[in-house]
């Protein structure tokens, strides 16, 4: 098994935070926190090998920043980061989620593959859309608009 640790913050619910405690909190490869600010949270994003989450907004930051993803959910919002190769819906199935995590820790060329198949072609965009916007708002400006 490969050498890694899992950073996994906790939603504020306190049932949920009972749960992850419960039965990740006294892993010694797991740190519990609590949610983390956007700044934090991509660059824990940047720093992780693997993505594994639920959530929409991770689902489309993910692939930005080239990282595999791991979808814990039977359906997704988000198809585009499936059909393009960035995320892989993998369920809940404990055995299933164990087996997709660990092929893609343990085998690099299926991790970059999934990692860049997005490269310039982000399914959520370049990541110029503000530059973009500007531009277009001063065009819009000079023109008495």
């Amino acid at each position: 098994m490969p050498d890694f640790w899992v950073l996994f913050p906790c939603h504020r619910n306190p049932i949920v935070r009972e749960a992850a405690s419960r039965i990740l909190g006294s892993h010694s490869r797991v740190k519990l926190t609590d949610p983390l600010d956007y700044k934090e949270f991509v660059h824990a994003l940047q720093e992780a090998t693997l993505v594994l989450s639920d959530s929409g907004g991770v689902q489309e930051e993910a692939p930005a920043l080239r990282k595999s993803m791991l979808v814990l959910r039977e359906e997704t919002e988000r198809q585009e980061a499936v059909e393009a190769g960035t995320a892989r819906l993998v369920g809940t199935d404990r055995a299933r989620i164990r087996e997709e995590a660990l092929a893609l820790l343990t085998d690099p060329r299926r991790h970059e593959e999934m990692a860049s198949a997005g490269g310039a072609n982000n399914p959520f965009g370049d990541g110029h859309a503000s530059g973009r916007i500007l531009n277009i708002l001063r065009s819009t400006s000079m023109h008495g608009c």
